[in-house]
């Protein structure tokens, strides 16, 4: 079904699905008859020689400097020059289609005052699959996502390079191949392309798209992990959450109950300690945190991709622009370095409960590192230590990125939002995570099987997969390829799908 670009209404899942999928989008009419509208006005206010930043002024700290006539077209072409100054290898095309997407809903508004044949272009281009090539570094999230826009709008001159059917080919040659029409820039045309923090954005909401899918998998994980360690598992009575009122906990209790339903350990038939320790009793609370920082992280990523992040703003029913900072991406930065930090988190209790199934003095009677030969065999021991490497580095990276602000532009740009850093310190970070649940995973799988007792529905298909990728180890093995079979297991969600299959929905 193809995607309506009206302006509002554009969701996460909307990005993933353009952007990963190639679902088609097409502008409303009301969205064009907008653009045409505040075109219109702008052209008027052009002839009328009205001063506007960006039009006929330069811009950042030349903003001051007013041009004439013949400069104002020939202005668009090196503005875009200039700020094509990113570096770096490409950034997947997922990140860019997003981007091109949160643009052309920008635009839909009708207060850029661009040109519809630019949003037009935009659109024809994710319909055919013409993806410019984008450095992945160069952007301070302020003035919008200027130096990785401008590779984008590059493409709109015929310029540039992007990737069509596999081949990187120069912008001319792929936009002529796919068929598109090169609209070039006009006054107003090339700022109204960039002015936004449309990447970071794409980007967060194609983050918070995956770390949802992960953290229901650190749930899965933990319930495996719960089971094999013989858990206490009141804790995780809905009316325990429900009347401290926190939405992320009630939800993730009772995810983790339903994991566990079927088993002996849920129907008291396995013997548990009164009181567990953290990692395994308080499991809700502290996924529940995240679940609750994610959905706040997403609620600001949706208002922005709806939003008209641009400079300046026309308002055409009012014969008015305002030239302002609506492409400041702090208010994405700020909730985004959060949604980071608590995958960090999640990952560090995780490697807690995986180092309680390793410690035979914490373990409930599991053999020491997993491993029937201790002593000879080492089982999981050195798996611990890559999941800690893996937690150091999310530790460094969870470090907010929104209060890192180094002025630019002879200090008219003298507060900047870092969002870019944010989002590509949190894929870095969820990479690790992959690594880390998937070693949870294992090390789970691998207790499970010392132990003789009925298991969860959910917990039992989640096993029943692990075992599809990696055996019980009897005897030592090198492990790395059973830690990167894991890895991209977790980061593929089969498990995830199979479980949901089995017990409904965890959300």
């Amino acid at each position: 079904m193809t995607l309506i670009i009206k302006g509002f209404g554009l969701t996460i899942e909307d990005v993933v699905n353009v952007a990963r999928n190639n679902q088609k989008v097409k502008l409303h009419p009301d969205a064009l008859e907008k653009i045409k509208k505040c075109r219109a006005m702008l052209e008027r206010k052009i002839d009328a020689h009205e001063i506007m930043y960006g039009v006929n002024t330069g811009i950042g700290e030349f903003s001051e400097v007013v041009l004439d006539d013949n400069q104002v077209q020939e202005f668009q072409k090196y503005l875009i020059y200039n700020h094509a100054a990113g570096i770096g290898d490409a950034m997947p095309l997922d990140y860019v289609r997003g981007a091109m997407l949160g643009r052309i809903n920008v635009h839909a508004h009708g207060n850029s005052g661009v040109r519809p044949e630019i949003t037009l272009t935009l659109i024809e281009m994710l319909n055919k699959g013409v993806t410019p090539f984008v450095c992945q570094k160069g952007s301070v999230g302020a003035s919008g996502d200027l130096a990785p826009m401008s590779q984008i709008a590059l493409l709109l001159m015929g310029e540039g390079k992007a990737f069509y059917k596999g081949e990187l080919l120069k912008g001319v040659d792929a936009m002529k191949n796919a068929g598109i029409p090169v609209p070039g820039l006009k006054a107003r045309d090339g700022l109204a392309t960039i002015n936004g923090s449309n990447v970071l954005t794409a980007m967060s909401a194609l983050f918070l798209y995956d770390a949802n899918n992960w953290l229901k998998q650190a749930e899965i994980a933990a319930a495996m992990s719960l089971e094999a360690l013989k858990a206490n598992m009141k804790p995780y009575t809905g009316k325990l959450h429900e009347v401290r009122g926190f939405k992320g906990a009630i939800r993730s209790a009772n995810a983790i109950n339903k994991l566990v339903n079927g088993g002996d350990l849920k129907e008291n038939k396995v013997e548990c300690k009164v009181q567990d320790a953290y990692s395994m009793r308080s499991t809700p609370q502290v996924v529940g945190a995240a679940h609750d920082a994610l959905a706040y992280a997403k609620s600001q990523v949706e208002i922005e991709l709806n939003g008209v992040g641009d400079n300046p703003i026309f308002f055409p029913d009012e014969d008015l622009q305002i030239s302002g900072a609506n492409f400041q991406g702090t208010p994405v930065s700020v909730p985004m370095d959060m949604a980071g930090m608590v995958i960090t988190m999640v990952s560090v209790m995780s490697e807690r409960r995986m180092n309680r199934l390793n410690n035979p003095a914490l373990s409930v009677g599991l053999p020491a590192f997993l491993t029937k030969g201790a002593g000879l065999f080492s089982g999981l021991m050195l798996s611990q230590y890559t999941a800690d490497m893996q937690i150091v580095e999310q530790r460094i990276l969870s470090a907010p990125a929104s209060i890192q602000s180094i002025p630019a532009a002879a200090d008219q740009e003298d507060f900047v939002s870092m969002g870019m850093n944010t989002a590509i310190k949190n894929f870095q970070i969820l990479d690790n995570a992959y690594g880390i649940l998937g070693i949870e995973f294992m090390a789970a799988a691998q207790a499970l099987d010392f132990r003789d007792y009925k298991f969860g529905k959910g917990v039992t298909k989640a096993k029943e997969i692990v075992r599809k990728y990696v055996d019980f180890l009897e005897v030592d093995r090198p492990l790395y390829n059973d830690h990167n079979a894991m890895k991209k297991l977790v980061k593929s969600c089969e498990i995830l799908e199979e479980v949901e299959k089995e017990v409904g929905s965890l959300e």
